[in-house]
This record gives C-alpha cells, structure tokens and sequence, in this order.
C-alpha cells in the first residue's frame, strides 16, 4: 500500500535523523562537560532522547519499515561534516558553539515532536500501543529545557557584561 511506503520513509528518515541528533547532544556535552549545560545534556537530555530513539526503533519495527543503515551514515556524516561552521575561532570551541548546537538540538527535537504530533494523527492501528500523547509531553518538556540552556548559552557568548 503506497501509504506504509510514506509511513515507512517517514519514521525511517526521522530514525536515522536522531542518530545525528545523539551525537550532537553528546559532542555538545563533551564539551561543556565543565558546566551546568553540559551537566543538562548528560543527565536530562541525552538519556531522554536515547530513550526516544529506542521507542522511535520499536515503532519502525511495528510498521513493518527497516532501519536504513545508508541514511544513519549520511546523517551522522552530516553531523560530523557540521562541525567544520565557522565560530570565530580557528581550533577551539567557542562559546558561539555551544548556541549554535543548542540550536541545532532544539531543531531536533521540534522535529521529533513534529513527528509524534503526525503519528497521533495517523490514527495506525499498529501504534496503539504507543503513548504518543506522552511522547508529544516530553518532547515539548524537553523543548523548554533547552530553551532556557540556549538562552544561557545566549548570554555567554553576546552579553557584554559576563
């Protein structure tokens, strides 16, 4: 049926989406390992979006779609390939990093919600077991939280009195 391709393409794109989006999340810890972000991203987020990835796998599989192996590729290559941006500094990280990956996570994760919000409105059987309506929750929790790192990470970088 044409529509499960489109389902099947849908949640599979979106899968191999959050393998760039984990490795962000981690690069983003990595390196703010010394703050309260960093602390954020190890101790909230990123075992909350694994967790999501795990559910997000689990209803590939209720779908009948496969995991693409060639997009994770792709999408992790990206993400590595996004570290290259320019951030007014020549070898370290700079507290411009740090807002532009909070950033990109929080287009992440709008994404993600996107993506509960469309499968809620599938109405597919094979999801019934799915708590999107709760995945939907957390996603927008999780959206707050880095709404309030981001503007953290803001004030670092551009406030001219820190």
């Amino acid at each position: 049926m044409a529509k499960d391709k489109y389902l099947h393409i849908y949640v599979s794109d979106h899968l191999a989406a959050s393998v760039a989006g984990v490795e962000l999340a981690r690069r983003c810890a990595n390196s703010n390992k010394d703050n309260d972000i960093g602390q954020f991203l190890q101790t909230t987020l990123i075992p909350a979006i694994e967790e999501d990835q795990a559910t997000l796998r689990e209803i590939v599989r209720r779908v009948g779609a496969s995991e693409s192996r060639l997009k994770d590729a792709m999408f992790w290559v990206g993400e590595k390939v996004g570290r290259l941006k320019f951030n007014g500094e020549l070898t370290t990280y700079s507290p411009l990093s740090r807002v532009i990956e909070l950033e990109g996570l929080t287009s992440g994760v709008a994404g993600k919600l996107s993506l509960w919000q469309c499968l809620r409105e599938a109405r597919d059987p094979r999801l019934e077991p799915v708590d999107l309506t709760s995945l939907i929750s957390r996603a927008e929790e999780q959206l707050k939280a880095l709404e309030i790192q981001r503007r953290k990470a803001a004030a670092l970088a551009f406030d001219s009195d820190r």
